[in-house]
């Protein structure tokens, strides 16, 4: 069922998701495109701000308030990341992470239908993050304002990697795309600190 969903996806984004990302590219002008990008991470960082508190991150959940503050504020709603000019880096959490965080660091692995890889962890993580989303919560919007909210920025973060197409990839994708998948986000939960499978405290190196 994996394989016959990552197939799926695969001839998706082949006729219909990369063709659409090329289009929006094309008529997009650069500025608009970053200032798309820059909205979608301004309300990524609500659950970023989130997700640090529930990791006892309170330094990142405070680097992370203030930048929904300033490109909220003086960012034109998110379109501009002023945050980011001003020093203002954090480090991006999901509740998948936060599970992570608390011991739940193996799971299954998954391939969602256009959603692509993940895993049970990280996909019961997603259906708690959009508890998160300032969207939902606005009486304006309605549903079908959410649908295309969600559409476009599908369509930006496909958009955003058409330059990744040159890569060289291995014979075997599926494995490849899993590989790099698991890899990343063990990378994210461990906030970066990976561990040296040939580091040894004992080898005298002064010998050599």
């Amino acid at each position: 069922m994996i394989l016959f969903f990552f197939s799926f996806n695969d001839q998706a984004d082949k006729y219909l998701l990369k063709p659409s990302a090329k289009v929006y590219r094309y008529v997009t002008p650069d500025f608009v495109d970053r200032g798309v990008t820059n909205i979608f991470s301004n309300l990524g960082d609500v659950e970023t701000f989130v997700n640090s508190i529930f990791q006892l991150k309170f330094h990142n959940a405070m680097v992370s308030l203030n930048r929904v503050i300033y490109n909220t504020t003086f960012g034109l709603g998110g379109f501009f990341d002023v945050a980011t000019i001003f020093g203002l880096h954090n480090q991006e959490e999901d509740f998948g992470q936060t599970l992570g965080y608390w011991g739940y660091e193996e799971s299954t692995y998954l391939v969602l239908p256009f959603l692509g890889p993940s895993t049970l962890r990280d996909f019961s993580g997603q259906l708690v993050d959009a508890s998160f989303d300032p969207l939902i919560y606005d009486d304006d919007i309605h549903s079908d304002a959410l649908l295309i909210a969600k559409g476009v920025k599908l369509l930006d973060l496909r958009a955003d990697i058409l330059a990744a197409e040159n890569l060289q990839l291995s014979s075997d994708r599926y494995a490849f795309f899993r590989n790099a998948y698991l890899q990343n986000r063990d990378y994210m939960i461990k906030d970066g600190v990976i561990e040296d499978e040939f580091a040894n405290d004992d080898i005298d190196y002064d010998n050599f």
